[in-house]
């Protein structure tokens, strides 16, 4: 009866090995898929480097180092990168040392004396730390607006009218920003 019992539990334990094996992907697919992935986010990175140089008129260095920082905020806070594209464009044209009103400092536009948390000890005029900060301001702007983009934006800008603006320039950004397929 124990024997018999044993067998019962190794056949059982081998088919479903077997049923698991057949039902996972292959570990080559998987990596293969990665790394297409990876190839898709590389050109996604320099289609937005040469577009923020061409357009904008800044150095490629300079633009490479805002195309990562946008493209690691927005994969962190899941917010569209054509999104920060277009904020970025509006308030500052891809200016990191910009200063505007209420002493709104770097990429971004961040306003000091209204995020006093997240901007202690951080160089606004930064391109990586000004957009980590304008992107963290945004995600809990749109996590209070429940999802709601246009409601998110006009707390960011301040108007209707800044959020519509934003709104139609990242319609500018979308192909650029979108992985080749």
């Amino acid at each position: 009866m124990r024997r018999t019992s044993l067998l019962i539990a190794l056949l059982l334990t081998c088919t479903q090995a077997a049923f698991a094996q057949e039902s996972a992907p292959a570990a080559s697919d998987v990596m293969a898929q990665a790394v297409q992935q990876d190839t898709r986010s590389e050109e996604a990175h320099h289609k937005v480097s040469e577009t923020i140089t061409r357009r904008f008129g800044i150095a490629r260095e300079k633009a490479q180092a805002i195309a990562t920082a946008v493209m690691s905020s927005a994969s962190k806070y899941s917010l569209p990168p054509a999104l920060l594209l277009a904020i970025i464009s509006i308030e500052s044209r891809f200016k990191e040392t910009a200063r505007g009103a209420n002493n709104a400092t770097g990429l971004m536009q961040v306003v000091p004396s209204a995020h006093k948390k997240l901007v202690r000890d951080v160089d606004l005029t930064e391109p990586e730390a000004n957009i980590e900060v304008g992107s963290a301001i945004l995600h809990g702007y749109l996590k209070s607006a429940k999802g709601d983009v246009d409601a998110a934006l006009k707390n960011y800008g301040g108007s209707s009218a800044y959020a519509q603006k934003v709104s139609l320039r990242a319609k500018t950004f979308e192909p650029v920003t979108a992985p080749a397929q």
